[in-house]
């Protein structure tokens, strides 16, 4: 429970930086999934245990894509897009393929109790997070739904901490959409 308490905080750091659109989000992306990486496993959330080792990876590439991925164009960080629509269909069958795939392993090889849900808010912030990293506007509703779904999902785990925490994503992500609309250079 102490380390759901940190994780939270931490979480809620992550959250305002990412509103913010600031680069520091990604140090708080380093920290919160080493921490949930325990809280997972303990409550038998296996999906969400490996989608934090996924997140720890993602968020090396996120600074360095954010930092660095816009050089080219004279710029010192990646601004602000709409996700083109050539990456929506890929995103789809990305999606669709994890969600089986996770699904599988944990019907299959876990005693897990809720595998598609589980299966379901992992294959899509591998998603989310993707589009973060590319600072797409259109991540925002990936997380509401990842968020909203995650509530239910944590309140059955009696996660309660964490399940008011991304219950606090689900509405600051759509005043992040409005925010980062705001912020884009259109």
């Amino acid at each position: 429970m102490v380390l759901e308490i940190i994780g939270t905080i931490v979480g809620l750091v992550y959250l305002w930086l990412e509103y913010r659109a600031s680069i520091y989000l990604w140090i708080a992306s380093i920290i919160m999934p080493a921490i949930y990486i325990f809280v997972y496993y303990e409550a038998g959330l296996y999906a969400d245990f490996g989608i934090n080792i996924y997140y720890l990876g993602a968020a090396v590439y996120g600074w360095l894509v954010w930092k660095y991925g816009n050089k080219g164009q004279n710029q010192t960080e990646l601004p602000i897009t709409r996700m083109p629509k050539r990456n929506w269909l890929k995103a789809g069958i990305v999606f669709l393929v994890a969600l089986f795939l996770i699904a599988g392993v944990l019907i299959n090889y876990t005693d897990s109790n809720v595998p598609w849900w589980d299966a379901f808010t992992t294959a899509l912030s591998i998603i989310g997070m993707w589009m973060l990293a590319r600072k797409y506007l259109e991540q925002w509703w990936v997380w509401i739904v990842v968020d909203a779904v995650c509530v239910g999902l944590y309140i059955y785990k009696e996660l309660y901490f964490t399940a008011g925490l991304y219950a606090l994503y689900a509405i600051i992500a759509i005043f992040g959409w409005l925010n980062w609309k705001k912020l884009m250079k259109i």
